[in-house]
């Protein structure tokens, strides 16, 4: 059974030493279940970054993109990883006219830039055809609370552990522990132990 207990120290067993890769992928609900599925990374956040408009909102994007940034553990899994997962998650060839679901590859250092150039220059992609904008990261905007680990809203028997665990919408959001269940009630799969686990719904008394 999913309790307090479990959700608090898999999350106390979190990597410290994290670095973070930010994507706009289209609508960012489901680049979210899906990098959270993956090994080596922590958790997850949704946003806005891309425009020019300062301190977007869902409701007024401005010239912003939906994206997601990534917190992973660099001992698991590189940026270059992360740049294969994000380039599997779409069609590099086409971009969606409207900005805010359009396709970019930030880089927010040095390094991570020399990486994506010589992850373009090594793969199969024709560079003359590419779509995807390719950018470097100026500044990354949460999103909305409602917008966080969204395929966990409506599922109670999810939401109310970490409620009784104590957390708020944003240790919700820091959580590795959500990340792993917003990926698993998505469909993915999930290799952490206590995500395979056959939770089901607890009974209310």
């Amino acid at each position: 059974m999913l309790t307090p207990t479990v959700v608090t120290e898999f999350d106390s067993q979190a990597p410290e030493d994290t670095k973070t890769a930010t994507f706009g992928l289209g609508c960012f609900w489901g680049p979210d279940a899906a990098f959270d599925a993956v090994d080596g990374v922590v958790r997850t956040r949704v946003g806005y970054a891309g425009g020019t408009k300062p301190d977007p909102s869902y409701e007024v994007l401005g010239d912003h993109t939906e994206v997601i940034q990534v917190e992973y553990d660099p001992e698991q899994l590189s940026f270059t990883d992360l740049l294969e997962r994000a380039f599997s998650e779409h069609n590099p060839y086409q971009q969606p006219q409207k900005r805010q679901y359009q396709n970019i590859m930030f880089t927010e250092t040095v390094a991570q830039h020399d990486q994506l150039l010589a992850f373009l220059n090594e793969s199969d992609l024709s560079h003359d055809g590419l779509a995807t904008r390719l950018e470097s990261l100026d500044r990354f905007y949460l999103a909305e609370a409602y917008h966080q680990k969204f395929n966990l809203r409506g599922k109670r028997w999810i939401t109310d552990v970490f409620t009784e665990a104590g957390y708020d919408d944003e240790a919700v959001r820091e959580s590795p522990a959500a990340a792993k269940l917003n990926a698993h009630v998505a469909g993915h799969n999930v290799s952490t132990p206590f995500v395979n686990q056959s939770y089901e719904p607890r009974s209310r008394r």
